[in-house]
């Protein structure tokens, strides 16, 4: 089973922009300082994006690549899957996530419909209304 990630999407404020990003070409690059520790476990594993608390969608992870810069640069297919929304809080950087925790691709034709924001579905999770 391949070790995924999950990251904030910080420069997209929906959905709609982050998968303009993505889908542009064949593949989405992205840079980060510094290459994960567990980088061979991620590649065929997915990058989850982070919006307003709640996984969203996730990219599958091509590989990663060091630049002349000396930053890397993780190599993502250029489709974004949506997931079935789930709570996850912000954080900085990136955090690994394994496939049992991951959550499930939505069905063709299946939506996310409107989200309830992350910090409220987290609440209603811990009530087990969710």
């Amino acid at each position: 089973m391949p070790l995924h990630m999950t990251k904030i999407a910080y420069t997209s404020k929906t959905i709609e922009v982050l998968r303009e990003w993505v889908e542009a070409d064949d593949e989405a690059l992205m840079t980060t300082r510094y290459l994960p520790k567990r980088h061979a476990e991620m590649i065929g594993g997915s990058l989850y994006w982070i919006m307003n608390h709640a996984l969203v969608a996730r990219c599958e992870i091509l590989g990663f690549e060091q630049r002349p810069d000396g930053r890397w640069t993780i190599r993502l297919e250029g489709k974004l899957r949506l997931v079935e929304p789930r709570p996850k809080r912000a954080h900085q950087g990136w955090r690994y996530l394994q496939d049992a925790d991951a959550p499930r691709d939505l069905d063709a034709g299946e939506e996310q419909g409107d989200l309830i924001p992350g910090k409220l579905l987290g609440k209603l999770n811990k009530l087990g209304l969710v």
